[in-house]
């Protein structure tokens, strides 16, 4: 591994000007896989600035949020009496996550931040890939596919995002806050990940020195259900082939709101606006919810690795809404 010095931050305004003062510095904090990389021989920081003991933890309550510090744990937010009572589907994704083990460890801000998961981006001994190495091409497109992206991909990249309690923070429209060198300021998570494009090492609008210290995440309605259902390919900690996060809000049969994103098949987590509208004031019924999956699915972009996602995909969506119903008959 290449060599690095280290560091403990004591505060933010301190983590903060050590990091952008150095192009070659990087935080460390729990559930980003910076480590891995490291050791992968991926990335190569020149220092690492350490922010686990920063006062970035801890669960607020107010009468329409919860505001959750960058580094609480994934386990913190799922015992939350609040979560399970009102985000059902964000406990979900997160219990669905990882093991106890690593839920104990990883942060929400490291989650959201985990690199992503394509084997081709992993292996340095691999060339071809725009991530690690811009303009070098991309070897997933032409390699094994089945475990990458249908929506948002491009010509550069099909990496997939691989976290999954970002799925129903897309779908709340969680708002991220940022401390950096030019002061503190917020972006929706919904604008939060950029697309690929011909830029697929640029991932998300964080700047050079700045770093996540809390995530908002707005109440669902007390009437609302919801729901996270992961398809993959085994039950234990598995990433996703496909993900739903759905929630509604059903009066006398008809849906009143509608929130819906995927995960699994995005190159960021996907926020599936066209379903919403398919949703909104109609019946909660079988026939909607297809419509709605099919909406969903529309723009997708599968090679032949990754054709099968497309339907897989829409019956995720289906199953979801259909369960969500349900609970709320």
């Amino acid at each position: 591994m290449h060599a690095f010095t280290y560091s403990r931050a004591t505060d933010t305004d301190q983590a903060v000007v050590e990091v952008s003062a150095d192009p070659r510095a990087s935080f460390l904090a729990g559930g980003t896989t910076q480590l891995d990389l490291m050791k992968d021989g991926v990335l190569h920081p020149d220092r690492l600035v350490d922010i686990t003991r920063l006062p970035l933890r801890g669960i607020k309550h107010t009468a329409s949020t919860i505001k959750v510090g960058a580094l609480t744990t994934m386990e913190e937010l799922a015992a939350d009496p609040l979560v399970k009572e009102r985000l059902p589907f964000v406990r979900e994704a997160l219990l669905f996550g990882a093991s106890t083990q690593l839920r104990n460890m990883a942060t929400i801000g490291g989650n959201l931040l985990q690199r992503a998961r394509c084997r081709y981006f992993r292996d340095p001994t691999v060339s071809a890939c725009n991530k690690r190495t811009p303009g070098s091409g991309c070897a997933a497109i032409s390699g094994i596919q089945r475990m990458h992206a249908i929506l948002g991909t491009s010509d550069h990249c099909i990496a997939l995002h691989a976290s999954d309690v970002a799925v129903p923070l897309v779908a709340l429209d969680a708002i991220v806050h940022i401390q950096g060198p030019d002061g503190p300021r917020e972006v929706p998570l919904t604008q939060f990940y950029l697309l690929p494009g011909d830029t697929p090492h640029l991932e998300n609008e964080l700047r050079h020195g700045e770093l996540i210290t809390e995530v908002e995440i707005p109440l669902l309605p007390e009437t609302a259900k919801s729901h996270y259902l992961k398809i993959r390919d085994r039950v234990s900690y598995e990433f996703a082939l496909t993900s739903v996060g759905a929630a509604l809000v059903i009066e006398d049969g008809t849906i009143r709101q509608a929130r819906v994103a995927m995960g699994g098949v995005g190159t960021r987590p996907w926020r599936a606006w066209t379903a919403e509208d398919v949703l909104h004031g109609a019946p909660a019924t079988s026939d909607t919810f297809r419509s709605a999956a099919e909406a969903a699915l529309e723009g997708a972009r599968p090679l032949p690795g990754t054709a099968f996602k497309v339907e897989l995909a829409k019956r995720t969506v289906v199953r979801t809404l259909e369960t969500v119903a349900g609970a709320s008959s």
